[in-house]
């Protein structure tokens, strides 16, 4: 590194947990180097919100599921081609690609071939324990450092040969000690002791479009056996729009809720949670919610990725207990008739909910829970290699 010109952080966040990973590994590099450090790159508003500005809306890589996948491409490869001149353009020293894997691998090998010379890091590993182990290789051929979340990835990318540090799960750094339950109530008008479900649909537009329409109904069936059950519904940044306008429809009332603290003090309040599969399952977890995990995608991709998958279940909580500590109603079992039975289930039996809590907790804890903050440590790695890689070539 330059100690002429400021340290150049391409960050390329394609999706809202990408976004989130970025901007706290932005503002560390920036308390750590201050005017040493520009940002460039692709994210959502917490990347803005940290200097990074975005050449187009990431909303629209936001895509899941092979048809999906295939009618979005040529949108896809237009993009690809964006970053990839913004690159060309500002020169950046280091690019961290976070999450995305099908946006980024791409990326990778087009910055590769445009700047041999520039540093390549992946921020969070292909699920390879969990499906298609074959990918660790193409990533070790494609960048110069894994940045690891899960502890069971770093082995796998050791064995191809790809420096790895595992630093952590950023959702795992989830803080809610200023989560104010109390305060949640007030706002949407709750007593005390009344029941709240909260309801978090996804933050991708096709999770919005398939697995919402189930979880209205599941929600439409407690609220007939019960009117004083009160519904919240956190909205990623991404699909907040789509998601107002869905829930404006239902026929009974719920608080869609957009602030982050709002939001925190909303998932402290629940009583219990209805959850579309994906990072918020952690964040729920953490927050000492019990929960029901809905998930559905397109008919021929479950069916190509119930072939690939290893695991017995998708929750990464559920995998690391090697247990279903929260129910997975996946695919045609997720309706509302079963997610309504399975949330009545919680409702009704405080015990059940205190058993469920302790069980995801103790989860929470072997997958890495309580270590330090993962963008700090994400930072140490990143820096570290830099500096390594500066001597190298000096």
């Amino acid at each position: 590194m330059s100690s002429s010109r400021p340290l150049t952080v391409m960050l390329i966040a394609a999706e809202a947990s990408g976004d989130n990973l970025g901007a706290g590994l932005a503002k560390v590099l920036r308390t750590r180097l201050g005017d040493q450090v520009r940002f460039v790159g692709l994210g959502g508003a917490r990347m803005a919100a940290e200097g990074v500005q975005s050449p187009f809306d990431i909303s629209e890589l936001s895509i899941l599921g092979l048809f999906e996948g295939l009618k979005a491409y040529p949108r896809v490869v237009r993009r690809l081609k964006d970053v990839e001149a913004l690159a060309a353009r500002e020169k950046p020293d280091v690019a961290v690609l976070i999450d995305s894997w099908g946006f980024n691998i791409r990326l990778a090998k087009r910055l590769r071939a445009l700047d041999p010379s520039m540093a390549l890091v992946k921020y969070v590993a292909p699920q390879v324990w969990a499906s298609r182990p074959g990918r660790a290789k193409v990533l070790a051929r494609a960048v110069d450092l894994l940045l690891a979340t899960q502890p069971m990835d770093k082995a796998f990318f050791d064995a191809e040969g790809l420096p790895s540090v595992f630093v952590g799960n950023p959702a795992l750094a989830r803080d809610f000690s200023g989560a104010d339950a109390a305060r949640a109530r007030a706002a949407i008008g709750a007593g005390p002791d009344d029941p709240i479900l909260a309801v978090l649909p996804g933050s991708r537009p096709s999770e919005i479009e398939r697995v919402l329409p189930a979880f209205e109904d599941a929600v439409r069936i407690l609220k007939a056996d019960r009117p004083g059950l009160h519904v919240v519904v956190p909205a990623a940044q991404t699909v907040a729009t789509a998601v107002k306008a869905r829930v404006a429809g239902w026929p009974f009332r719920a608080h869609v809720i957009e602030d982050d603290q709002a939001k925190d003090d909303a998932m402290k309040a629940a009583t219990v949670g209805l959850a579309c599969s994906g990072t918020v399952t952690l964040e729920l977890a953490l927050a000492g919610v019990p929960m029901v995990v809905g998930y559905k995608i397109g008919a021929i991709t479950y069916a190509l990725l119930k072939r690939l998958m290893t695991p017995r279940w998708v929750t990464l909580f559920n995998i690391a207990a090697d247990k279903e500590v929260a129910p997975e109603l996946l695919q045609h079992d997720c309706t509302g008739e079963r997610l309504a039975a399975a949330l009545a289930e919680r409702l009704d039996d405080p015990v059940l909910r205190r058993r469920q809590v302790a069980e995801q907790y103790a989860a929470l804890e072997r997958l890495g829970r309580g270590m330090p903050d993962p963008a700090e440590a994400a930072a140490d790695a990143m820096l570290s290699f830099l500096e390594k890689r500066s001597a190298k070539t000096a």
